[in-house]
């Protein structure tokens, strides 16, 4: 690019050329401007790029991972044995022809490059495509070489069956490809455009052919919510066609694919791109598990252990991400596919139908395409208008906000949640919510709460403690992370008068009914939340906290439905839910964006932190709102006390830690 910017940008020195007229003088200053604007376009799209890096605000736990999928592996060397040291004379020529040059080697290939699934949902204007691009740019600047399909909202689904409209519904698919390839030139980035067709078409006619094959694949789409129907078309990528996209994405070019698709009459059909992707997520997956094996020369074995496996799922469309039941219609943070994929399903209106038209397919998109990816892979749903979102979650693979933060925060509060606000899905893990002793896993709750603490549990005396004031525990996948409520502060209850025969019945009722009042007064005390580090940082922690939020400050609400197994539904009295941490403890930080407040306790090694019950907050926002307008304090007058009260009963609560000695 250098030196075709140089010799655009030369004088030209010869002055009889200029005398002459061969070159008149206001074709040098027209060139001349136009090359300064282009060197300004480059430093303008250059200093975007950075801005956006920056504005990502990665932590240094989302940077290392980032570098883990992306930066070269480390070279060690090697150090030969005094006996295979060359000679003096050979050891120039040695060094030239056989030894390697790691400072060529990182000039030539400064990333790792990985592939990343791409749907551009159009159709969409200029001016909105070529930010589209502009973002892909980016994202190949920092590794991730997207492999693109186009589609268009305004065209069927399934091709028409007049041949000249199939025709003009095909040429304006081709004709989209050719316009994503001009902008991604535009900004510096090699596309390449396939216009054959990669993918292919398997009619399955009857179920007695292939029969393993067709359970494998019923079971997989039970797995993803879906049963294929009798007579549904399989599509697939041969190996033939997967070279393209392969050759394309080691030489760090943007491949560019047509929704297109051979049948077994060898005619090409237009389908579905979700077809395609879903067939491209499979067979990227897998293809460096079975083709290493079949090759047979070198350099095919060197390009098929290439590995294709997609990192990423994008779907760029018009309509921003998936709406959620609880926002209101505004977007889902973050879906945890494993226990909200048939929620979402459930409860999706049927004016968003209109509105956001294609969410739902994304959703089965994700839902397909992240079975064969990695468990660290996500997808991401957004909008045109949000393309400096994809650099961020790139990077941070995180979503926009925090999920796991108060709802009026984020729907209240300028500049949060909107209808652009992009939705990242993971395959997440399932969550549980446990309510009795025996239901639990000892052994792996103890190891879990060991390797967070990295301390040393009294199994006993906490094992006894649980036993006597559990409330419940949320457990999320086989005990990836956990957090384990009890109720402190309730009344002793007595013992007398409990010999008698005759009122037993009612004296049981009577029991019941006092531990109920008991309960309804305890405190609701969150006494570990812990999360293993190895799930760190893959949306565990914020699935976790959503759930606690629903079985306690948040219950009562309609956004605290939720489907977590053994979960009220968002039924009962919101509770207050108060919990403490070390002064020290740097997760304190994580705390306060999610609490309601908090104090220093009096011996000065405890923060206490509170989240009021929402139910009562509204109702205590209008009484003030419509009985005379005095602002709600951040401490009640008739909170005080029980600051006092929360203190004293949480401060008696001994360690479940070993002393070391």
């Amino acid at each position: 690019m250098k030196p075709r910017i140089q010799s655009l940008i030369a004088p030209v020195k010869s002055a009889s050329l200029r005398g002459k007229g061969k070159i008149p003088s206001n074709c040098i200053q027209t060139r001349h401007r136009h090359d300064s604007q282009l060197l300004r376009d480059i430093a303008s799209e250059d200093n975007d790029f950075i801005l956006s890096i920056l504005q990502a605000s990665p932590s240094v736990r989302d940077s290392r991972s980032y570098l883990s999928s992306f930066a070269p592996p480390p070279q060690t060397p090697i150090i030969p044995s005094p006996s295979d040291l060359p000679s003096s004379s050979s050891s120039k020529e040695t060094s030239i022809s056989q030894g390697e040059n790691p400072l060529v080697n990182s000039l030539l290939n400064p990333i790792l490059r990985r592939p990343a699934l791409v749907k551009i949902q159009g159709p969409f204007t200029d001016a909105q495509l070529d930010s589209i691009c502009r973002g892909m740019a980016h994202l190949q600047k920092l590794g991730l070489v997207s492999v693109i399909v186009v589609d268009r909202d305004d065209l069927p689904t399934i091709e028409s069956k007049d041949r000249f409209e199939a025709q003009r519904q095909r040429s304006i698919v081709r004709r989209e490809v050719e316009r994503v390839v001009h902008f991604l030139s535009r900004h510096r980035a090699i596309a390449r455009p396939i216009f054959s067709t990669v993918a292919r078409i398997n009619e399955i006619e009857n179920e007695n052919e292939n029969d393993t094959e067709i359970e494998n694949q019923s079971e997989s789409e039970k797995r993803h919510g879906r049963k294929r129907k009798e007579g549904d078309n399989e599509v697939f990528i041969e190996e033939e066609g997967l070279d393209h996209v392969r050759r394309a994405v080691m030489e760090g070019e943007i491949p560019v694919l047509l929704p297109v698709a051979l049948d077994e009459g060898c005619r090409s059909r237009r389908i579905s791109s979700n077809k395609v992707l879903l067939a491209l997520a499979k067979s990227m997956s897998l293809s460096n598990t079975t083709t290493s094996s079949t090759s047979s020369t070198s350099t095919t074995t060197a390009t098929s252990n290439y590995d294709l496996t997609p990192l990423r799922l994008l779907v760029i469309n018009r309509e921003g991400g998936i709406p959620s039941y609880a926002r209101q219609g505004l977007p889902h943070l973050s879906i945890n596919l494993s226990s909200e994929y048939s929620y979402i399903n459930r409860t999706f209106q049927n004016s968003w139908k209109d509105t956001h038209p294609t969410s739902l397919a994304s959703l089965r998109l994700a839902n397909g395409c992240l079975e064969y990816m990695p468990p660290e892979s996500s997808a991401l749903v957004v909008s045109h208008r949000s393309s400096s979102s994809m650099i961020a979650n790139l990077i941070t693979n995180k979503p926009a906000h925090s999920a796991s933060l108060p709802h009026s925060l984020l729907n209240a509060s300028e500049g949060r949640i909107t209808r652009d606000t992009p939705t990242i899905i993971r395959k997440g893990l399932p969550v549980r919510v446990l309510r009795s002793i025996e239901e639990i896993d000892k052994s792996k709750l103890t190891n879990l709460l060991e390797t967070a603490f990295k301390r040393t549990l009294d199994s006993e005396r906490f094992w006894k403690r649980l036993e006597r004031d559990l409330d419940f525990v949320i457990v999320v996948g086989d005990y990836a992370g956990a957090a384990i409520c009890t109720l402190e502060g309730r009344a002793q209850k007595s013992n007398s008068n409990t010999n008698s025969k005759t009122d037993a019945n009612s004296k049981t009722q009577t029991d019941v009914n006092e531990k109920e009042k008991a309960d309804e007064k305890a405190i609701c005390y969150l006494d570990k939340f812990a999360v293993n580090p190895k799930n760190q940082g893959d949306g565990t922690v914020d699935f976790l906290w959503v759930a606690l939020r629903d079985e306690t400050y948040g219950l009562g609400l309609l956004d605290a439905s939720n489907p977590s197994i053994g979960s009220l539904r968002g039924v009962g009295v919101g509770r207050d839910l108060v919990w403490r941490s070390r002064a020290d403890n740097p997760i304190n930080k994580w705390y306060f964006e999610r609490s309601n407040g908090f104090k220093l306790t009096n011996d000065k090694k405890w923060k206490l932190f509170w989240c009021d019950a929402e139910q009562r907050l509204n109702s205590l926002w209008k009484e003030r709102e419509f009985g005379g307008g005095r602002l709600v304090k951040v401490v009640e007058d008739e909170e005080r006390d029980r600051l006092v009260w929360w203190e004293d009963q949480i401060g008696a609560i001994p360690s479940a830690w070993r002393v070391q000695s």
